[in-house]
């Protein structure tokens, strides 16, 4: 230590004996001034003040008046420094299972997926991104498609104009299924049905006196064959009665029983509807089949209720004629032909309008009666939040949809949703399904909780009629279930 600093520490010791009391006091208040943040200054060096000097305390800086403050730096993150990602939000854990439902035997291959509506969530899934046969929930589609290619409001005729030679008459068939035999369609089990009485009547009128000399039969706008190769003719045709021939030209769906919901159907629905019209012609004037001349002048014509209408009764009662002439003037209006072949194409074509992803869907015809109809459950899950929300017209499908334990195919006498499944009537709208390898059943349900869920079920494989039961319970368990449905 050098003399000088050995003096002035000794001065400090001194001055410290002789006034103990200053110095603490002058510590308390350097440390105070300190300990509030504030500047601390020594005025002089320990090694420069004099010995028994003061030190003094400065609490306010000194600035030059001319100085530029240090701007204060900008702090930059640490490239070497790992920066923690976002954590995302917990998800809600769902308690309430419906696993051991699902696990039932009697619903064979099941292919299945619940949607929130609300949200668009899966809640729950097996198989649903798996194409399957939908059986008659593929009239959902088709309805779909003939809303977005025909139009809510399209009609369709069944003309008569003149032909060729003098006398001749040429009945035009226009695919409508629900033309009917009965006076006025009075009957009819077509809801306010054209009558081919009117059709005659008018012709008649038309021609002024003129007497009919021949008929020629135009039933070209549907192409052949007229049955479908993988449906079963002897079941559908005969035994359940609830598909016919699909001509052009036919009255009241060609049932033997015109007023039925199902009745056989003959091998010759044209010859049928000729029959008739010749009958309220009041002419045996012999018949040939034929196409109408370019330009022909009209003599008389009818029409069908608009597609809503047809849409509504054919999706409470699932029927399949109706819902083959929508698929096959959809393939029509489309260009793509005016066969069963052409109505994938079409129909294809019509559901681009949803916007629904239609990859791994095949049409093989209209009303799902064929096992070659592939639709995953997804894809139903999808269209029905549509169907609920009324989008794009799609509300009259809503509309039509049997309601469990009330309405349709879902409805009493049809043995849906008894039992413990009874818990689901009237909040369960949905489209059944029935064909040899598999029972089906999508559609909206209003939950126990109140929210919406879309579903879609299938049982396939070598299933049976109970598998209807299965698939009902399954149903109500989603009901009970609502938003909290468990996918475990």
């Amino acid at each position: 230590m050098s003399g000088a600093l050995g003096g002035a520490v000794a001065g400090v010791l001194s001055a410290i004996r002789t006034h103990p009391k200053a110095w603490i006091v002058a510590g308390a208040a350097a440390a105070f001034v300190i300990l509030g943040a504030g500047t601390v200054a020594l005025g002089a060096t320990v090694g420069s003040a004099p010995a028994g000097a003061a030190i003094t305390v400065a609490t306010t800086p000194t600035h030059s008046a001319t100085r530029t403050p240090t701007p204060t730096p900008t702090p930059t993150a640490d490239p070497t420094r790992p920066v923690p990602a976002a954590q995302p939000a917990a998800s809600r854990i769902r308690t309430c299972s419906v696993a051991s439902l699902a696990q039932d035997g009697r619903l064979g291959n099941l292919e299945a997926q619940v949607v929130d509506a609300k949200t668009g969530q899966v809640l729950f899934d097996r198989n649903g991104g798996k194409p399957g046969p939908t059986a008659s929930v593929l009239k959902t589609l088709t309805s779909a498609a003939a809303l977005a290619t025909l139009g809510p409001d399209y009609r369709v005729q069944t003309r008569v104009v003149a032909g060729s030679v003098p006398g001749q008459v040429v009945i035009v068939g226009g695919g409508d299924v629900t033309l009917s035999r009965l006076p006025g369609g009075q009957g009819a089990f077509y809801t306010n049905a054209p009558s081919i009485q009117d059709l005659a009547s008018q012709t008649k009128q038309a021609l002024g006196g003129v007497p009919v000399t021949s008929i020629v039969v135009d039933t070209s706008l549907f192409g052949g064959p007229l049955w479908q190769p993988s449906w079963d003719e002897h079941e559908e045709r005969v035994v359940e009665g609830s598909t016919p021939y699909m001509s052009a030209l036919m009255v009241d769906g060609d049932r033997d029983n015109p007023g039925a919901v199902e009745s056989p159907r003959s091998t010759d629905p044209t010859g049928r509807a000729v029959q008739y019209f010749q009958q309220y012609l009041g002419t045996n004037a012999p018949v040939t089949a034929g196409t109408a001349p370019a330009g022909a002048r009209q003599l008389a014509v009818v029409q069908s209720q608009p597609v809503t209408t047809l849409i509504d009764q054919a999706m409470t009662y699932s029927d399949n004629t109706i819902m083959e002439e929508l698929a096959r003037l959809v393939a029509i209006k489309a260009g793509a032909g005016n066969t069963f072949d052409a109505e994938n194409a079409g129909v294809l074509a019509g559901l681009k309008a949803y916007g629904i992803d239609t990859t791994g869907i095949h049409i093989a015809d209209g009303s799902g009666l064929s096992a070659d109809n592939a639709v995953p459950p997804s894809y139903l899950t999808q269209l029905f939040i549509k169907v609920l929300n009324r989008q794009n017209g799609l509300g009259v499908v809503y509309d039509g949809l049997p309601v469990a334990g009330r309405t349709g195919t879902l409805g009493p006498g049809y043995s849906r949703f008894t039992g413990a499944s009874s818990v689901a009537d009237g909040s369960v709208h949905a489209k059944t399904g029935w064909i040899n390898n598999g029972y089906t059943l999508a559609g909206i349900i209003d939950a126990a909780d109140g929210s919406q869920l879309t579903f879609a079920v299938y049982a396939l494989g070598p299933v049976t009629d109970n598998a209807k039961q299965a698939i009902d319970a399954l149903t109500a368990g989603f009901y009970k279930c609502g938003e909290n449905l468990s996918n475990g």
